[in-house]
This record gives C-alpha cells, sequence and structure tokens, in this order.
C-alpha cells in the first residue's frame, strides 16, 4: 500500500514539474527573443526614423549634385553665348546692309555667268555660317534657360527634403522620449577613429536593398552583405573582441541580420557594466561606427545607455535592466 502511494506521489511530482517547466519557459520566451531591453514599438519607430532620415538625406544630396551641374551649364552656355555675340553682330549687319539677294539681282550685278556662280557660291556660304552661328547662339541661349529652370526645380526638391529630414528627426526624438530619452549626450567620438572601407552603394547614393544571405561568421546564423563589411571593417581596425551578430528574436535588426553585439570583454557578455579597459575598448568602437556611419550603412549605434543616430546624433537611451538591457556590457550596432 505504501508502496503504491509512494509511486503515485513521485508520478504527481514528476507532473508537477513538466508543467512548471512549460510555465517557465512560456513566461521566458519574451526576455529571451528580447533581451536587449526597449520595445518593439520603439525599435520599429527608430528603424522609421532612420530609414526615411537617410532616403531623404540621399535625395538631398543628389538634387545638390544635379544644381552644381546645372549651374555648371549655364555659365557654360552664357560663356558660348556671349562668345557668339560678335558673330552674330556681324551677321545682323550684312542682313540690313545687303538685305536678300534675289537671283535676278546677281545676274544683274554679274558680268558673266561665271561671276554669277563664282558670287552665288560664295554668298550661299555666307548664308550657311551665318545660320549655323544664329544657330549655335540660340541654343546656348535655350540651354541656359532650361538649366536655369531645371534649377529652379532642384531648389524646391531640397526644401522639400530638408523638411522631411526635419520630420524623420523629431520623430526619433519622439520616439525616444516616449521611454524617458532622447535628452542631448556627450556621446563618444573621437578624431583617430580609423577610416573603413565603405560598403557598395547604388548609382543614384542610395543603399541597395539587403536581405539575409551570408552565412553569419559570428553564429550559424545569417546577416546582410553590408553587416558583414561592417563587422569584418570593424576586426580589421582591432576590435576583436567577441561578437555576435544574427540571433531568433521577436524583433529588431539581428533576426534580420541586420544587427551585431559587440562585447566590451574580450572573451564574452559579462553581466556587469563594462569599467576601465572594457570601457576604453567600447567607448573606441562606438567612435569607430560613428565616423563612418557613411560608409559602413549605419542606422543606429547603442552603448552605455546612449544611442546615436544620423538624425539626432548621441542622445540617452533609457531603456531599463541588466546591462545587456542597458547597453554597458556590449556596443549595438544596426545597419540600414
Amino acid at each position: 500500500m505504501a508502496a503504491t502511494l509512494l509511486r503515485r506521489l513521485t508520478a504527481a511530482l514528476a507532473m508537477l514539474a513538466v508543467v512548471a517547466g512549460i510555465l517557465v519557459a512560456t513566461t521566458a520566451s519574451p526576455a529571451t527573443a528580447d533581451p536587449e531591453g526597449g520595445t518593439k514599438t520603439l525599435r520599429d519607430a527608430l528603424e522609421s526614423a532612420a530609414k526615411g532620415y537617410a532616403d531623404g538625406k540621399n535625395k538631398l544630396a543628389a538634387s545638390k549634385k544635379r544644381q552644381a551641374q546645372l549651374t555648371a551649364t549655364v555659365e557654360k552656355s552664357q560663356a558660348d553665348a556671349k562668345a557668339l555675340e560678335g558673330r552674330v553682330a556681324a551677321v545682323a549687319y550684312r542682313s540690313y546692309q545687303y538685305g536678300r539677294y534675289s537671283t535676278m539681282s546677281l545676274l544683274l550685278n554679274s558680268t558673266s555667268p561665271d561671276a554669277f556662280l563664282e558670287r552665288a557660291i560664295r554668298l550661299d556660304m555666307m548664308a550657311q555660317n551665318d545660320a549655323h552661328t544664329l544657330h549655335e547662339y540660340r541654343t546656348a541661349l535655350d540651354t541656359a534657360q532650361q538649366a536655369k529652370t531645371a534649377i529652379d526645380a532642384e531648389v524646391k526638391e531640397q526644401e522639400k527634403q530638408l523638411t522631411v529630414l526635419a520630420k524623420k528627426k523629431k520623430e526619433a526624438e519622439l520616439a525616444l522620449a516616449s521611454v524617458g530619452g532622447g535628452a542631448v549626450a556627450g556621446g563618444f567620438i573621437s578624431a583617430n577613429s580609423p577610416l573603413a572601407k565603405a560598403a557598395p552603394r547604388n548609382s543614384d547614393g542610395s543603399w541597395p536593398k539587403e536581405s539575409c544571405t551570408i552565412d553569419d561568421p559570428t553564429t550559424s546564423g545569417c546577416i546582410t552583405p553590408r553587416t558583414l563589411n561592417a563587422y569584418q571593417q570593424a576586426r580589421a581596425a582591432d576590435f576583436t573582441h567577441y561578437t555576435s551578430c544574427w540571433s531568433q528574436r521577436s524583433s529588431g535588426e539581428h533576426p534580420k541580420g541586420r544587427a551585431c553585439d559587440f562585447s566590451a570583454h574580450s572573451s564574452g557578455f559579462e553581466n556587469v557594466a563594462a569599467t576601465g579597459s572594457d570601457k576604453t575598448y567600447g567607448d573606441r568602437l562606438a567612435a569607430f561606427l560613428v565616423k563612418n556611419a557613411d560608409r559602413l550603412g549605419v542606422m543606429y549605434v547603442i552603448w552605455y545607455r546612449q544611442i546615436w543616430m544620423p538624425s539626432t546624433g548621441w542622445r540617452s537611451y533609457s531603456a531599463t535592466g541588466d546591462p545587456a538591457a542597458v547597453h554597458t556590457n556590449h556596443v549595438h550596432l544596426s545597419e540600414l
């Protein structure tokens, strides 16, 4: 009897252990999937603001480039017209002095058929040259006017993109403020940071759309070509501490292969805030990524309770929790 009761009690305890394990796994999964603090809403808002800002910045730069080319066209066309003014004046004078020659007037003023033919040929050549001169002059003036009109359109385009940049900057600030952050911060900047090799861009200067197609050298997952370049450039600059890029999470860029976490400690992520040489390492790495943001396609960098975005510069980042959540034990990089 006692043995039977003992077996039933053991089975019941085992069942309770299984249920408890299921409950623990269920409640722990969100933290495991998203261990870096913040929220999906915040990350989505930051991504939207950063991508919109990058797109507007590229369009603004392209417009300014076109404006510079158009300005050069105006200057050349005006110079060409100026150089032709003397020849145009000569054409006008001849037209005023001699008027139009008819076949009859040429015959009346010619002493022989040969003289008539010679005069006709000369006048025809003169007429062709005059017509060519006038055409060149008209073309130069038209080209200059068309370029000026195009410049006006580029100025409007630039005003539009400046409005977009201001809007996206405000969106980023509001997103950070919604979680208690966003204040201007001192940040991590170093003029001595080395330059990184730039990632490939489209012909118009924009970033190509990339997916998770490259084997992640830090995990068994995948990353984008641009993220791989950023990782490789960081290592080439002697930032060789433990790094992890791809991971399966509920939000953010890690599961898209567009983010890496660079440990401040050489061997891995310690559950303490970095100090001493580890803190210095993180400071230098954050500064390196920011200095090369335009070369690497950086969306944002988070380090030691601060976040850097191209639109805002360094701002306070008020996630709460352990060192991983507040980014005091690793530098987080998100790529466009």
